[in-house]
């Protein structure tokens, strides 16, 4: 038989200490809905990363394949007319909930600098201020 002295001893070797392992009932039912809690936040959190990145539209990581919208404009809720870069072709495609279909194929594409500046000309003010003081200080 072990000695008073040397269950001391060991039970201080224990990674888990003697009063763990006499827990109440109630103490093991806040434990486990503590980590059910823990666990149904982790999820929520989730479903709301996927659920923002859906709505910021982050482009795909992947090689689109020599492919790139140019410019959009929404005309709807759900429809909008795109400028799909194709090689060195342009394309005026129409964009619905139910079918993309070609309006046209542009004759002479648009250029770097009228891209910028419709771009320009569209993004919000804040924006165009921080460009405007960023061309002012260099010179």
């Amino acid at each position: 038989m072990v000695s008073c002295k040397n269950r001391i001893r060991l039970l201080a070797l224990l990674p888990i200490s003697p009063f763990a392992l006499a827990e109440s009932p109630s103490n093991q039912q806040l434990d486990w809905a503590t980590t059910f809690g823990s666990l149904i936040f982790v999820v929520a959190f989730i479903l709301f990363l996927a659920w923002l990145l859906k709505r910021m539209r982050v482009p795909a990581m992947m090689n689109q394949g020599g492919l790139s919208i140019v410019r959009q404009l929404p005309v709807g809720t759900r429809e909008r007319v795109v400028i799909v870069q194709a090689g060195e072709e342009q394309f005026l495609v129409g964009v619905t909930s139910q079918s993309v279909q070609l309006i046209s194929k542009l004759e002479t594409p648009l250029k770097q600098e009228e891209m910028n500046k419709s771009a320009f000309a569209s993004a919000p003010f804040a924006t165009q201020l921080t460009q405007i003081l960023k061309k002012n200080d260099k010179h």
